[in-house]
């Protein structure tokens, strides 16, 4: 978080985002370091929404996948921490998500990604429902009007252009945004600062998860050029989609949002909480008085306390 400014400023980059995973952590430490830096934070949240209706008999719901939400000023930014409280008190047993109807109801402020090729319509697109897709990318453009955006994203396999999964996704995304009239973005999916910090990153990851570098089954897993993109390699890499390396200065034009220090907000217990904790401990002290042998008259005890209370 500390060194990300630095980087952005030696890149030229005036506005970068940081969306931590279904929580704000890094959001105040994250624009102080920014703003001080003299580069734009944009507040963001990569949070898991709970996309699929409830599974059939005998078939089993679809995990969470993440979109990305941004903060566009501070209703925005409330919005975040709204959904944030949703995600971990309202999901049940399940793991930390939202819903579509909890993103309608706090959706003002907020510009929303579609979450690429890994978020909840490239899953679908994965999937070969590719018409559950497009009534998915449809509700979400219905919630947030023009701050709904398609999101793209390349990492370069070996000799490939794109992952695996974003080479599947990407075509029937393209073909969705052009025929529902949305606006492409493309995104980085930063992890490290460079690329030579891959094995590192790795391994760490393995630790995180108790798995092992060399495994074959599944595991999480980056790869190489998951690092910290200039805007020269970003715009190479997005040659032949000009528009979508332009909707990221569109967006960082739209967000105008810094976190605030302020006092600490706790809760007021009693008029004099001070008058009020002593009350509650002499009662606590009665009961335990009741069980235990005395050393001295309890009733003198009690008298004078009420008069040092007084």
């Amino acid at each position: 978080m500390k060194k990300l400014p630095e980087m952005c400023v030696k890149a030229k980059m005036p506005a970068v985002a940081v969306t931590d995973s279904n929580n704000l952590f890094g959001a105040l430490e994250f624009s102080e370091t920014a703003s001080k830096a003299g580069v734009q934070p944009i507040i963001g949240c990569q949070i898991d929404l709970g996309y699929a209706a409830s599974a059939r008999e005998g078939e089993k719901t679809p995990a969470a996948k993440a979109i990305v939400l941004l903060a566009q000023n501070e209703t925005g930014y409330l919005g975040l921490m709204k959904l944030n409280s949703c995600a971990f008190l309202e999901a049940g047993d399940a793991l930390p998500h939202v819903t579509l109807d909890q993103l309608a109801a706090h959706s003002d402020g907020l510009i929303c990604l579609s979450g690429g090729a890994l978020g909840p319509v490239g899953q679908l697109l994965q999937d070969g429902q590719s018409d559950k897709a497009r009534a998915l990318v449809k509700h979400l453009a219905g919630i947030y009007q023009d701050r709904f955006y398609m999101e793209l994203q390349r990492h370069p396999d070996g000799d490939h252009p794109r992952t695996p999964v974003e080479e599947l996704t990407e075509g029937p995304m393209l073909a969705l945004a052009y025929d529902l009239e949305l606006p492409l973005v493309a995104t980085n999916d930063v992890h490290f600062p460079k690329s030579d910090m891959y094995e590192a990153h790795d391994a760490l990851l393995c630790i995180s998860e108790g798995a092992y570098v060399d495994q074959q089954a599944n595991r999480r897993r980056l790869t190489p050029e998951h690092y910290f993109k200039s805007q020269d390699e970003m715009v190479k890499l997005f040659e032949d989609i000009p528009e979508a390396i332009g909707n990221t200065v569109e967006i960082a034009r739209r967000c105008a949002f810094k976190v605030y220090k302020r006092a600490p907000l706790l809760p007021k217990f009693a008029d004099n909480e001070i008058a009020e904790l002593r009350r509650q401990a002499n009662e606590g002290l009665q009961e335990r008085l009741k069980v235990i042998p005395h050393a001295a008259s309890v009733k003198a005890y009690q008298e004078r306390l009420d008069f040092e209370l007084k």
